[in-house]
């Protein structure tokens, strides 16, 4: 009896770690999608965008601004971007000047 606890608590244990990094793999890979079909939506505004991701987004949508050079002028701006979790689109917003928001994302 006492080797069939311990067995199913070890059992237990190890799928809680399995799920949590399940859970961080996901979230990572949600990220990456949402960076990615920001950039692309911005294209047109933005010339080799970055993203800065909201980690989670809101219930419906994945949150992110994109940053880098303006098509077309030397001039650095941003836009903000949502990612519609169920069609998995992106939209941006308009031009936001670097002296109304500046945005370091690191890279």
């Amino acid at each position: 009896m006492k080797i069939t606890s311990a067995l199913v608590a070890a059992l237990i244990a190890s799928s809680v770690t399995v799920a949590h990094a399940s859970s961080d793999d996901a979230w990572s890979s949600f990220q990456a999608e949402v960076a990615k079909a920001c950039v692309t939506a911005a294209k047109g505004l933005i010339e080799n965008g970055k993203a800065l991701v909201d980690p989670f987004g809101s219930q419906s949508y994945g949150l992110a601004v994109v940053s880098g050079k303006a098509v077309g002028v030397k001039v650095t701006i941003s836009t903000i971007c949502a990612f519609d979790k169920k069609t998995r689109k992106a939209e941006i917003g308009g031009e936001i000047s670097a002296d109304k928001l500046m945005v370091k994302t690191g890279k």
